[in-house]
């Protein structure tokens, strides 16, 4: 392992896998903490920059952590340690571990968090869903056979770490599935662009209950059958497809641990049927 490496390096390397200038406008990404050339020996990968994971960064030695969620999404005044914020930035500098968000510029990626997504549901024949401010957002696939709606979600469910809300589904479980559209996180403002794509059901997370009913009178019962997968589970799937690139591209000399906490912020459901 080279002690030659710097954040600088490092950084140029995840931001060729995946540009800033891909982002959305609205969206919050790159460097948050970190001096440019302290060295980078070990790297850590995670969904969501909790306390919790930054603590597991600091006891594991970590020098980068990368995750795919802001920790400083929205406008902060004070990074006082009295709020979540101010001690998850204090825990960062205090432990000298630079933090760098890679999130929308990651969801468009050619293999990205969406790309993930589509191939742990088996799909095949993947394109974009739409294109959003000049990026490719979402994928639409077919599987290599039509199934049952329960039968793939099934299936999908053995790809995906388990949550504990399981995963929805909305949609007859006889009816049938081949055309499939993705989008790994937040997935109800695409309605449209699924409606359009002609696909038997569509695999997000977090559907609220209005845009969901809407979606279902759309399709007066028919496809496209919606699957809510959770936030968590969804964008998950990606982590193992960065890693991988990151350590192809300084073949093993950033060692990247194993270990990861989940962020789901469920724990437990009650009265599910």
């Amino acid at each position: 392992m080279s002690d030659d490496l710097t954040l600088r390096d490092v950084l140029a390397v995840i931001e060729r896998l995946y540009p800033p200038d891909t982002a959305q406008s609205w969206d919050q990404v790159g460097l948050v903490t970190g001096d440019l050339d302290q060295p980078v020996r070990r790297l850590h990968l995670a969904l969501d920059p909790t306390l919790a994971v930054i603590g597991e960064a600091r006891s594991l030695g970590v020098d980068l952590l990368l995750t795919h969620h802001p920790l400083l999404f929205r406008g902060v005044h004070s990074v006082a340690t009295t709020t979540a914020k101010g001690a998850s930035v204090t825990e960062l500098i205090v432990g000298d571990i630079a933090l760098y968000v890679a999130h929308t510029n990651a969801d468009s990626a050619a293999d990205g968090v969406s790309q993930a997504l589509a191939q742990a549901c088996g799909l095949t024949q993947i394109s974009s869903l739409t294109i959003e401010e000049g990026q490719n957002m979402g994928r639409v696939g077919v599987l290599e056979s039509s199934l049952s709606l329960r039968s793939f979600v099934e299936g999908l469910a053995r790809a995906l770490p388990v949550g504990a809300g399981g995963i929805r589904v909305s949609g007859p479980p006889e009816a049938p599935v081949r055309r499939v559209a993705v989008l790994g996180g937040s997935g109800d403002g695409l309605f449209e662009s699924v409606r359009a794509a002609g696909v038997d059901a569509y695999v997000t997370s977090d559907l609220r209950h209005h845009p969901a009913i809407e979606a279902r009178e759309e399709s007066r019962g028919g496809p496209p059958y919606l699957v809510d997968a959770g936030h968590f589970a969804s964008e998950w799937v990606w982590l193992p497809t960065a890693k991988g690139a990151v350590v192809a591209a300084f073949d093993g000399r950033v060692e990247i641990p194993v270990r990861s906490i989940s962020t789901d912020p469920w724990t437990f459901t009650v009265g599910a049927r």
